[in-house]
């Protein structure tokens, strides 16, 4: 098989894996530590509450986090035979389909793959999972402007792109190339919208008090900037930090703010996706 029939092979499986999934939708960041895959994860959960089918594909390959926020480290990932081929069966958690590149390597050990590899790596994870029927399949993409992000953007026929940070320069800085990417002539992906993450903390004995930590307006700033929509402004709190590391994320609680913020974020995210 020479190059062009390896290409439109890899091309008819990927087109045959998302063939019933209507919206994908790429979560990223410009740098780490900026709580992407929490976003990613809690807007899953917010879809599903609203009553849609969803998946969340972690392709954050040199740090996946997704089956810590759901609890699902030690998974088996099962197979299921079709037409002589293997395909893998997504792990299913409060009502979303799962699957991680953290399914498959050793959690302990540190990946040294190159970018042809690592490419290579999730474009058959993707295109190896029956995936089924879903209104929306969620990437969380490693941070940066790397070769996961190139292989997402020419592989995939992405709906859009959410990115994720907070107030910080530093973090503003680094979004504002991931965004550039995107929207390069090359690639031309739609951007949905900003998220600011870790917005703000509201002491509880004082819920009508915000404080910005991080520093106020940054990403208000860069919205006006590349003319693109802040979406949403997740607080800061020790509840989604305790949530995350017991694997059972704050949008599960409809009662909290944080909750709040993100099911917001869910129903813009689908408002502007079926008017564009």
């Amino acid at each position: 098989m020479n190059i062009f029939e390896q290409r439109k092979d890899r091309e008819q499986k990927i087109a045959q894996a998302l063939l019933n999934v209507k919206f994908l939708v790429a979560i990223g960041s410009g740098k780490g530590g900026v709580g992407k895959s929490t976003v990613a994860a809690n807007l899953a959960i917010s879809l599903a509450k609203i009553g849609f089918k969803v998946g969340l594909a972690d392709v954050d390959i040199y740090g996946p986090s997704i089956p810590t926020l759901f609890n699902i480290e030690n998974q088996e990932v099962l197979g299921e035979e079709i037409d002589g081929k293997l395909h893998f069966l997504p792990i299913e958690k409060f009502g979303i389909k799962l699957m991680s590149i953290g399914f498959f390597v050793d959690s302990s050990k540190a990946l040294m793959w190159r970018g042809p590899m690592a490419s290579n790596t999730i474009i058959q994870m993707v295109s190896e999972t029956l995936w089924g029927e879903l209104d929306y399949l969620i990437f969380d993409m490693p941070p940066g402007t790397g070769d996961i992000q190139l292989t997402l953007s020419s592989q995939f026929k992405l709906s859009g792109a959410v990115f994720v940070s907070t107030a910080q320069q530093l973090s503003i800085a680094d979004v504002r190339r991931a965004v550039n990417m995107f929207t390069s002539d090359e690639i031309k992906i739609p951007i949905l919208g900003l998220v600011e993450n870790m917005a703000y903390f509201v002491p509880k004995e004082l819920p009508n008090n915000k404080y910005y930590i991080f520093g106020k307006g940054g990403c208000e700033k860069l919205s006006k900037e590349l003319d693109i929509e802040l979406l949403e402004q997740i607080p800061i709190s020790k509840e989604i930090s305790e949530t995350n590391d017991n694997g059972n994320p704050i949008s599960l609680n409809s009662d909290s703010i944080e909750s709040n913020s993100f099911l917001s974020l869910a129903r813009k995210i689908n408002n502007k996706l079926n008017n564009q």
